[in-house]
């Protein structure tokens, strides 16, 4: 019967359409995940370049995140309104313009909003995951995912080797970022012709009060987070941009329930199915995103410091390949491995094994090789996890609001990992080496066992959240 069904023209025609679409997905995912880590090898030099401190070169990377946490839900709900693919040229459009502007830029600021044009390109994760769930059979939705999830790890760890590559020859940081516009001019190409939007968008107007207010109280929180040190944790400025995070927010919260069709649909982010992946997602993005700053920087710190490996930009992206190809291993069997578990208990088991592997770096961190040991388990529980986190956050809504639900789960991925870029540079600049500004050894262990603990909560919450829903495994 099924190898009848399979052999039907209709199934193959669509099946004929729908690789080429995941092809194109994937290629566009890795071109925006090279994007986010492109620049983490580059910190240290740009500290030097621009003469900034570690606090506030941390926000070319932070800007990013920031931009992705206010693009993805905005634009996901944009997609689930006039169509998705429409709004997935858009994002990578931006993608383009953002990296023209870093490619031109000459001083920190221009450098600074040309990566948050880049990172508003984040939100073409959702809406890839949101074309999958429509087009695709269900029996193919998990594998679909957790090829775009694999390509995704590729991304990171290639964004940082070609970083690595052209900071070997050439000390400007300008060449980087031409290459990530040809990167995504190439993906507008293949998005054009191969992928395809499934029904019909469901029209209405965008929520660009909800953006303005979200955008506002999440600068507030991140630049007095960024900022405590250098103005006082008890200075009337930082207090008061607290208590502005704490007034927006409250006023963000209350336009989101009176409005009919909100930016963010607070039962999609706050509901007892959505909660747990959504706290997950948090606790996880802020364990990566962290995790992938502080590598950067303790590999590239002198050993005279009394740590670090002296190691080059190329160092870093080299040091991070164990981490893409187990991550590339695990993103392949993921599918399979969540039609096994069910998605919350495959979310445990990866962020299970990225809290073993960032503790591994916490507790060993004197060698090249614990890092490298390190980093490829923690690939292989972030290729675990992405893809049972997009599978998770999109399992119990109806198809047309599938786009929303998986950027909701991007957008608290992406405060998770604002939080921490900001929080872990605040512990480096705070605790340093007697009489000089270089973070002390330290500050590298407590900021890995902070970002340790947060993938073992993020583990727990998934745990229970199996639990309560009696995710039944699937035997045989």
């Amino acid at each position: 019967m099924t190898g009848t069904t399979l052999a039907e023209p209709g199934a193959v025609r669509q099946g004929r359409r729908l690789w080429p679409t995941l092809v194109a997905l994937s290629a566009a995912g890795m071109v925006v995940s090279v994007q986010q880590t492109v620049v983490i090898p580059l910190l240290p030099r740009l500290m030097i370049t621009f003469g900034v401190s570690v606090a506030e070169v941390t926000w070319v990377f932070t800007a990013s995140l920031l931009a992705a946490a206010v693009a993805t839900p905005l634009l996901s709900r944009l997609g689930d309104m006039y169509g998705k693919k429409r709004m997935i040229l858009f994002t990578v459009g931006l993608l383009v313009l953002g990296s023209v502007i870093c490619a031109l830029s000459a001083s920190l600021p221009v450098l600074i909003a040309g990566r948050a044009l880049q990172g508003a390109s984040a939100a073409l994760i959702p809406l890839a995951i949101g074309m999958i769930k429509d087009s695709f059979p269900a029996t193919r939705v998990m594998t679909a995912i957790g090829v775009v999830s694999a390509t995704m790890g590729v991304g990171g760890s290639l964004g940082m080797i070609v970083t690595g590559l052209i900071a070997d020859r050439t000390p400007d940081h300008h060449p980087v970022f031409w290459i990530t516009a040809g990167l995504a001019v190439a993906a507008i190409v293949l998005i054009a012709l191969s992928a395809h939007d499934t029904g019909k968008g469901a029209g209405g107007r965008p929520d660009l009060v909800g953006a303005g207010l979200l955008s506002l109280w999440l600068v507030c929180l991140l630049l007095a987070i960024s900022k405590g040190n250098d103005w006082g944790w008890g200075s009337g400025t930082v207090l008061g941009l607290f208590a502005g995070a704490v007034a927006v927010c409250a006023a963000w919260v209350y336009s989101q329930l009176r409005l009919r069709a909100p930016m963010v649909r607070l039962h999609l982010l706050v509901g007892p199915r959505s909660l747990p992946a959504n706290l997950a997602s948090l606790l996880l993005g802020f364990a990566m995103f962290g995790s992938f700053t502080l590598i950067s920087s303790f590999v590239q710190t002198p050993s005279s410091a009394g740590y670090g490996f002296g190691g080059s930009v190329l160092d870093v992206g080299i040091y991070a390949l164990p981490s893409t190809v187990t991550m590339l291993l695990a993103s392949f069997m993921a599918g399979r491995l969540s039609g096994r578990l069910g998605p919350a208990y495959s979310l445990a088991l990866g962020a299970s094994l990225c809290a073993v592997g960032f503790g591994w770096f916490t507790l060993f961190n004197d060698s090249v090789s614990h890092l490298i040991g390190s980093n490829a388990v923690q690939g292989l529980g972030l290729g675990i996890a992405y893809a049972a986190l997009g599978a998770l956050a999109v399992q119990h809504v109806p198809m047309h609001e599938s786009g929303i639900a998986s950027g909701i789960n991007s957008l608290v991925r992406s405060i998770g990992g604002s939080v921490s870029g900001a929080a872990t540079s605040a512990l480096l600049t705070s605790i340093t080496i007697a009489g000089t500004s270089v973070p002390s050894r330290s500050a590298y262990v407590i900021s890995f066992a902070i970002i340790t603990a947060s993938a073992v909560g993020s583990a727990a919450i998934a745990l229970v959240s199996g639990m309560l829903a009696r995710e039944v495994p699937a035997i045989g």
